[in-house]
């Protein structure tokens, strides 16, 4: 199968279950990034199950290929899927936001491991489909071209990060855990989903199993159990001055943390989940003690950036819409805003 990613930071890692079970992968990136890969390919430092060291997994190693692109320099309608796995402001740049009108004309499959949940995909869900939730994106026509049954949105529950100081090919898997993802409306585009999933599943190395499976379900509520993930930790790991650790966020206060965590999971029940999709605190608890580096976003709100994906938000607007609110929730969410306007101020 051909894959089209865009995205080659966290992109890379599905990227290289994609190589391992032996399918093409084009990675979309900036210019000096897709002369690094192409010469040297891409490296995921991740730990197999039963082992206490990193493995490298180079992807020059497997029987597929990976080729690294710029926006400008490929034609979606040569791919049998299309990955999202940038940062949700990273479509407005002007070569990426023409990709995405290519894309959403070309009327592939699009498969957002995002997040921030594509605003057609959110268009799937019945309580959703009219919602006021414009507000919660940098650039909201971006996606108004995009048929809502041709976007899938797979749970980023995978924690990875570039090493600090180390080159733009290489990602560090921190929490090994797998992708989940939603079926698409069409059952043809699903099945190359579950094709996909047999693929990735049958891969070992050395005769071990390799971790970070794609599972895919049926019901479009599965991804979301992320967004209690991301609204107890996350985002909390934005402070009112500097950041910490997702751990300490969660971990500091379990009490609130809980609170946190079970507003949002009724949230999603309320808009049609149900409890099987969604993950245990306890889980989330015991995984957040191996996660000790600031999230993402609260690294780039510490690096300056005046943008970052706004989950923490949209799940706001999204209670409000259901006629609910968390006083706990519009805290954190004025902490990021006074952050992010302090950045801007600031530049």
């Amino acid at each position: 199968m051909k894959m089209l990613i865009l995205g080659a930071s966290y992109g890379s890692l599905l990227s290289t279950k994609l190589l391992m079970a032996g399918h093409e992968v084009t990675l979309i990136c900036r210019d000096e990034t897709a002369r690094l890969i192409n010469k040297d390919g891409t490296h995921v430092r991740i730990k197999l199950r039963g082992e206490d060291e990193f493995r490298n997994l180079h992807s020059k190693d497997f029987t597929g290929t990976v080729t690294a692109a710029t926006p400008d320099s490929v034609n979606p309608v040569d791919f049998d899927m299309i990955c999202l796995a940038m940062q949700e402001p990273q479509y407005s740049e002007p070569s990426v936001r023409t990709l995405m009108e290519k894309i959403a004309a070309s009327k592939k499959p699009c498969l957002s491991i995002m997040n921030m949940p594509p605003l057609p995909y959110l268009r799937r869900i019945k309580n959703l489909e009219n919602a006021k939730l414009e507000s919660c994106y940098c650039d909201p026509e971006l996606w108004a071209n995009f048929e809502p049954g041709l976007m899938s949105l797979c749970s980023p529950d995978p924690q990875a990060f570039r090493p600090a100081g180390e080159p733009a090919n290489i990602l560090h898997v921190g929490l090994p855990t797998n992708f989940k993802a939603a079926a698409f409306a069409n059952p043809k585009h699903t099945a190359m989903l579950r094709e996909l999933e047999k693929d990735i599943a049958a891969v070992t190395l050395d005769g071990l199993d390799v971790p970070v499976k794609l599972r895919v379900y049926d019901s479009l509520f599965v991804p979301m159990a992320k967004w209690s993930m991301l609204l107890t930790g996350n985002f909390r790991c934005i402070m009112q001055e500097g950041e910490q650790s997702i751990r300490d966020a969660v971990l500091g206060d379990v009490e609130a943390s809980q609170a946190i965590y079970s507003w949002v999971d009724a949230l999603s029940r309320q808009l049609g989940a149900d409890s099987v999709d969604q993950v245990p605190f306890e889980k989330y608890k015991t995984a957040a003690n191996s996660l000790l580096k600031p999230s993402s976003g609260a690294r780039a709100v510490g690096a300056g950036a005046k943008r970052i994906e706004r989950v923490d938000r949209l799940v706001q607007l999204i209670g409000a819409e259901m006629g609910t609110k968390n006083s706990a929730v519009d805290a954190l969410v004025a902490v990021v805003d006074a952050r992010l306007d302090k950045n801007t101020r600031i530049a």
